[in-house]
């Protein structure tokens, strides 16, 4: 049986779980982090729903800080892979090093050596921070990355951060360039696509409901959807930049989730 017990009430609450998972809650929304991967965001949903709208199938799709560098001879699974810090841990479920987390009213903050995703092995020369607190029905993200290593990377595709989200949310919709609003279901792989002048997009269900992201530091996105019917299937969208770690690369930015109905999402973020 789980314990919870509330640290802080004022607008907000923060609720410390026993099985290593932290929460910030108020009357609309609930954001979850799990201490023992990484304090890598794995829940959300509106306040009091027993219906989490992201994908926490394992720790690789947690929302997180995830970086990409040059081929460096690692396996994933088979797969040749490449230097990349994961804030959760490694693919083997290998943990990321919390080095500190402070919990204040509305306020979880964490800073974390991550591990190399393919080889487990832990990443000091990266440091990762971020700080979660909640607005309404809105989750708001910021994020740091410090790198301190002595290789100059090539550049690649940073998803900045990657939202995977379970599969009945299956519908991307966004303000296209057009000034339009689009409903997109990607396919698999990766499609790419560029969103117009409001920085957000979202995943809904058939019912126009689901999860909102905010994302004023870029207007290209990567995305698709699994669908192979079992447990695995998931949407996924990540708004990208493309940018090279380098030896002092200091990194932020910061994000917004939100959850409600497709008007919800919309006008809360033109707000």
């Amino acid at each position: 049986m789980k314990i919870l017990v509330i640290l802080a009430f004022f607008a907000s609450a923060i609720i410390q779980a026993a099985d290593g998972w932290a929460y910030l809650e108020n009357d609309q929304v609930k954001l979850g982090v799990n201490l023992d991967a990484g304090a890598c965001i794995g829940w959300f949903s509106r306040a009091g729903s027993k219906d989490n709208l992201l994908d926490a199938y394992d720790v690789g799709r947690y929302v997180q800080q995830s970086y990409y560098g040059d081929a460096d001879g690692s396996d994933w699974n088979g797969k040749p892979w490449r230097y990349n810090p994961v804030q959760g841990g490694s693919w083997r479920n290998l943990p990321a090093q919390v080095l500190e987390t402070r919990q204040e009213p509305n306020l979880l903050y964490a800073k974390i050596h991550p591990r190399h995703w393919a080889t487990g092995r832990l990443l000091e020369d990266v440091t990762m921070e971020q700080w979660l607190h909640l607005e309404g029905r809105q989750a708001r993200l910021k994020f740091k990355m410090t790198y301190s290593g002595s290789k100059d990377h090539r550049p690649h595709h940073q998803e900045l951060p990657a939202l995977f989200v379970p599969a009945s949310l299956d519908t991307l919709v966004f303000v296209g360039p057009d000034g339009t609003l689009q409903r997109l279901h990607p396919g698999f792989p990766n499609e790419y696509v560029r969103r117009g002048a409001e920085p957000w997009m979202a995943w809904v269900n058939a019912a126009n409901e689901g999860i909102g992201l905010w994302m004023p530091h870029t207007d290209q996105v990567t995305t698709y959807r699994v669908r192979n019917g079992n447990k695995a299937d998931c949407s996924y969208l990540a708004p990208i930049q493309t940018f090279a770690l380098k030896p002092g690369l200091v990194f932020e930015y910061e994000v917004a989730l939100i959850a409600g109905s497709l008007e919800e999402i919309r006008a809360a973020f033109r707000r």
